[in-house]
Parts: C-alpha cells; sequence; structure tokens
C-alpha cells in the first residue's frame, strides 16, 4: 500500500507540474518572450517564470517519488500507473476550462481500464 501512495503521489506531481508549466507558458511576460525570442539567451529567461520555475520543482520532486517507487515495484508493473495522470488532467482541465471532447473522455476511460487491468495482474 505504501508504494501505490508513493506512485501516486508521484504522479500527482507530475499533474500539477503541467497545470504550472502551463500557466507560466499562458503568461503575458511568457508570450512576449516566445515572441522575441531571437536568441538562446532570451528563450532561457522563460526558465525563470516562477510558474515554470515552480512546475520544474514539482516534477522534479514526482521524480525523487518515482525513484522510491522503482525501488520496490518493477517497472513493469508501476509505470502504467503513470495512465492515471490523464485521468486527473481531464478531471482538472476540465474544471479550469479546457474543452474536453468526448473522444478525449473515451480515451482516458480506455487508459484507465488498462491501469486496471495490469494492476490486477
Amino acid at each position: 500500500m505504501r508504494t501505490f501512495i508513493l506512485a501516486l503521489s508521484s504522479v500527482l506531481l507530475s499533474v500539477a507540474a503541467q497545470f504550472c508549466l502551463k500557466a507560466g507558458m499562458s503568461s503575458e511576460a511568457a508570450r512576449a518572450l516566445t515572441l522575441e525570442a531571437s536568441s538562446p539567451a532570451r528563450f532561457l529567461g522563460l526558465l525563470f517564470q516562477p510558474a515554470i520555475v515552480l512546475g520544474l520543482a514539482l516534477y522534479a520532486a514526482g521524480a525523487i517519488v518515482w525513484l522510491l517507487v522503482l525501488a520496490d515495484w518493477d517497472v513493469s508493473k508501476a509505470y502504467p500507473l503513470v495512465g492515471l495522470g490523464f485521468a486527473v488532467t481531464l478531471v482538472i482541465g476540465a474544471a479550469t476550462g479546457d474543452a474536453v471532447s468526448v473522444g478525449r473522455v473515451v480515451g482516458v476511460l480506455l487508459i484507465c481500464s488498462g491501469v486496471f487491468l495490469v494492476a490486477r495482474s
């Protein structure tokens, strides 16, 4: 049970990271930098947007937690749980205004079905 909670925590950290990165890239400053990014140095300035820094830190934390999962479980058992991130992302995205089509919902349900089958094996 401990390893499952760690795996779920890692997935949730990665989902949170995605939304932070999106927020950072959707800011006016980030859009201006990408439009004007004529040099690598200007583009690297994006890395210092607060939401992007937080997103990268969340990814790093998720990776560290994932290492603990891999210490206990086979990759073939652990990695399919990453698919749960699709479901969490879809729900949060829909709640925050993302367009969610029937095709996306069906696709995520198929992914979750596969995760369930792998978890039972």
